[in-house]
């Protein structure tokens, strides 16, 4: 749905940016997926540079991750000056990313700790396995979905997550 007004190709382009967060994050949960296919490493090929660009800069800064949240929080979603198509894509990768994040939390308090860079290695747990690959082929192809949407001038909707950021985004 496009509403609130047109967006130019940089306003799509710049709301694409944030959805690297959530990415980026969602790497860790690829890695037996890539392992035991790893044709699938192929689909990360277009990505390559922006996760370069974000390791060499924010995975260098102590504590960078948490700095880019807060940042993007409450300079883009919070300001009524930016336009509410960017504020939008903002607050939705946030939200993925938070997704994301609770799903490492979880699995760690269930006694399987994951990495956040995927490396090769395959548990000898099914569950792990299948959790894992499940969290990182939904939140890709989301992350996929609203690149797509946002680049086409849309708003992406992801069913309760796109509910969230409507109360956030005002």
């Amino acid at each position: 749905m496009t509403w609130r007004g047109s967006t130019t190709m940089g306003e799509r382009l710049l709301s694409c940016l944030p959805y690297t967060l959530p990415l980026i994050n969602v790497l860790g949960f690829s890695a037996y997926l890539l392992t035991t296919f790893p044709i699938f490493s192929v689909i990360l090929i277009p990505f390559s540079p922006l996760i370069f660009l974000y390791v060499m800069t924010v995975g260098r800064i102590p504590y960078g991750e948490l700095i880019v949240f807060f940042l993007l929080l409450f300079l883009v979603v919070r300001n009524q000056k930016i336009k509410h198509f960017i504020r939008y894509n903002t607050m939705q990768s946030i939200l993925l990313l938070i997704f994301v994040r609770l799903c490492y939390w979880i699995l760690e308090l269930l006694g399987f700790p994951m990495r956040m860079i995927p490396d090769n290695f395959v548990t000898n747990n099914l569950f792990v396995e299948v959790i894992s690959t499940t969290i990182f082929l939904g939140v890709f192809a989301a992350i996929i979905y609203s690149v797509v949407e946002t680049i086409r001038g849309k708003y992406a909707e992801i069913p309760v997550i796109s509910e969230a950021v409507y109360m956030q985004v005002r």
